[in-house]
């Protein structure tokens, strides 16, 4: 397969392409900084530099054509502002979505945030992303012509994975490794019956595979 990543030097996204690439399927990261180009190749994925803040939906489908799958992991960070929360966390990931449909790449995976919801309420800067995830998120919904999951993982840590998650439409809150989270969204790649499900993830009991398996009705 070939999986194109937006936000492709986050550290969920480098654990993604490691995993992706060690599998055999072709990764294309799409990054803002050229000097960020050298930690993708060590993770097996072929750069892309596009910034998604000023890039037009034809330059991003230009960089997703021939894709099996799309994966929006981009974000503004940490210390960043509202205006970027809006600029990164929802409009790209919309321009991302066009750019997708345009494409003709079907298969769309986002990383979004528990509590997102575009009408969640209060004035501080997290308030700001989480409203902006949850735009976002409404908008790929809304979108007939991608074959959309959205993952919404707990409180992220930098723990070795364990391979064992909880994984439903509601969990609870709780912690996952990132390293987790990298190995869900590969097995969410390969398991199109999940199209259509909104998940959330946190550290559990059961096999990412099976988790993913259940949650897909196989």
């Amino acid at each position: 397969m070939r999986i194109v990543i937006a936000g492709g030097h986050g550290q969920i996204a480098l654990r993604l392409e490691r995993l992706l690439s060690a599998r055999g399927d072709e990764v294309a990261g799409i990054i803002r900084k050229p000097e960020q180009a050298d930690d993708l190749r060590t993770a097996g994925a072929e750069p892309v530099v596009l910034d998604l803040e000023s890039a037009s939906v034809g330059e991003v489908a230009a960089a997703l054509e021939g894709a099996d799958a799309a994966v929006f992991a981009a974000g503004a960070g940490p210390g960043s502002d509202a205006a970027r929360k809006e600029t990164v966390d929802r409009a790209a990931a919309v321009l991302f979505a066009d750019a997708a449909e345009r494409a003709g790449v079907r298969r769309y995976l986002v990383v979004s945030s528990m509590g997102a919801d575009p009408r969640h309420e209060g004035d501080e800067i997290f308030d700001a992303y989480l409203r902006a995830k949850g735009s976002a998120d409404e908008a790929v919904r809304a979108r007939p012509g991608l074959d959309w999951t959205i993952l919404r993982p707990g409180m992220l840590t930098n723990d070795a994975g364990t391979g064992l998650i909880t994984l439903a439409a509601s969990t609870g809150r709780g912690p996952i490794p990132r390293d987790d989270v990298a190995a869900l969204l590969a097995e969410l790649i390969d398991t199109p019956a999940t199209a259509g499900l909104t998940l959330e993830a946190i550290s559990g009991s059961v096999p990412v595979t099976v988790a993913v398996k259940d949650v897909a009705g196989n």
